[in-house]
């Protein structure tokens, strides 16, 4: 029987399952809606769904190397309490050592593809949840490659809250990249260099600090000179080259690697549920809540 995209789409709302689960489970039950749905529910796919509106903002971030080529990873849960357990750090490893390894395009492709026996990540993810009861997800990665006279630099902070990979060229040396990498995260810059700012977020930035300038009642003849001082000082918030090194604040990082005869060719930090909402219970009135059920 022909599956089409709306019996998928159906499924989907119906359940909570992904497209590629609920497909196949249409396809086992030869179009049945209400036999898939129980497929669904068999494989613990269903139930994991369920779980699937529930905030997931703790977890790892991980980084592997392998040859040329870098990964930087965030895997979340739930809870802290699950980060911490030695089965989703093993877990965490185990993805960034696949993701290195196979390099997929990107989140989906990553998760459609086969994984330590399972017929993909998605499906092996779902049985972790149904096992564990909590929601896990690959939030993101990213690839990174070195060149020929270059080497990368890593770290990982905080037993995982933040992974950081930066990409040295003109350089091997494994001891002045881990220090970048350090540095990065500690001082969280968005960009390697000014030049990949663009126009529109310097001009953007521009009007803001004249607007502060003249709400300070500074005189209209001097504000542009304060406002190109300000945003000098913005460049050194945003961009590694332009900061401070960490380990010589008299040194610009920039500057200490060019006297080194290197460069940073590009980085990734990745902070664990940076940009998502945070659960707010605690435990103890998560127990309430249970008991009220």
């Amino acid at each position: 029987m022909s599956i089409s995209a709306g019996m998928v789409k159906e499924l989907r709302e119906k359940t909570g399952a992904g497209m590629m689960d609920c497909k196949k489970a249409l396809q086992d039950a030869n179009g049945d809606m209400e036999r898939a749905a129980e497929i669904l529910r068999e494989k613990g796919i269903a139930k994991a769904a369920k779980k699937s509106d529930r905030i997931a903002a703790e977890g790892l971030a991980a980084v592997e190397v392998n040859g040329n080529y870098a990964v930087a990873v965030e895997i979340n849960c739930e809870t802290d309490f699950v980060a911490k357990n030695e089965g989703f750090q093993e877990l965490t490893k185990e993805m960034a050592e696949h993701l290195v390894a196979t390099r997929p395009a990107d989140v989906d492709a990553a998760l459609a593809a086969p994984f330590e026996g399972a017929p993909s990540l998605n499906e092996y993810l779902n049985e972790k949840i149904s096992k564990i009861g909590e929601r896990i997800s690959l939030r993101r990665f990213a690839i990174l490659e070195k060149p020929a006279t270059g080497v990368f630099g890593s770290y990982v902070h905080m037993g995982g809250k933040i992974g950081v990979v930066a990409v040295l060229d003109g350089t091997t040396d494994e001891s002045i990249a881990k220090d970048v990498a350090m540095h990065i995260a500690a001082a969280n810059p968005r960009y390697v260099s000014r030049d990949q700012v663009s126009q529109e977020e310097v001009e953007k930035e521009r009007e803001i600090l004249k607007a502060q300038a003249l709400n300070e009642g500074k005189p209209a003849n001097i504000v542009e000179k304060m406002v190109e001082g300000r945003i000098s000082k913005y460049f050194e918030e945003i961009c590694v080259n332009d900061q401070a090194f960490i380990k010589d604040p008299d040194k610009k990082v920039g500057k200490l690697l060019s006297e080194k005869g290197a460069s940073i060719v590009s980085f990734v930090r990745f902070e664990v549920g940076e940009g998502l909402e945070k659960r707010q219970e605690n435990f103890a009135e998560e127990v309430m809540a249970q008991t009220k059920k």
